[in-house]
């Protein structure tokens, strides 16, 4: 069976009915064992503020998500953070075969706002206040052969965030 050829064109179409429209990105859940470590370095890291927490969940969501304590909403510009604590959890290393999201990048507006993310981690790694799982610094600022510049991190839960560049046309 073989694979037809697509243009770049056809691969970029949207692929939603016009009478669904396309989806939009609303937020991304954080596990973590020690929200208030989390809702901290999110709050100083990303200057996020807290936009509501819940302490009393629905029977949907302690089936899917066991021991949950707290939930809380931390919003930096139109960017949202469930931050959520299920104690114990999270604590393990992933193995290989693990499911989960390999990163989330967030785009930057210019070279100088990527190093300046960069060099806010670096910060508040010095700052000793916060451990990180793996103990992993941020990646050097690459640029590819298209000019884009990106660097890749960590949250203190070892998730991974990518800050990138991409050149304007």
């Amino acid at each position: 069976m073989s694979t037809p050829d697509v243009t770049a064109e056809q691969a970029v179409r949207p692929t939603a009915s016009p009478q669904l429209g396309a989806p939009a990105f609303h937020h991304v859940g954080v596990q973590t064992a020690d929200l208030d470590l989390s809702q901290a370095w999110y709050g100083e890291f990303f200057q996020a503020r807290t936009s509501w927490t819940l302490t009393h969940f629905s029977e949907l969501t302690l089936s899917r998500l066991p021991g949950i304590t707290r939930l809380v909403e931390m919003v930096c510009g139109p960017v949202r953070f469930h931050l959520f604590e299920r104690p114990g959890a999270g604590t393990e290393a992933l193995s290989g075969r693990a499911t989960q999201y390999q990163h989330l990048c967030l785009a930057v507006d210019s070279p100088e706002t990527l190093r300046h993310w960069r060099e806010r981690w670096l910060a508040l790694s010095r700052s000793g206040r916060y451990v990180f799982r793996p103990e992993d610094g941020p990646t050097d600022v690459v640029v590819d052969s298209d000019g884009v510049q990106s660097f890749y991190c960590l949250d203190p839960n070892g998730l991974e965030f990518e800050f990138t560049y991409v050149p304007g046309p």
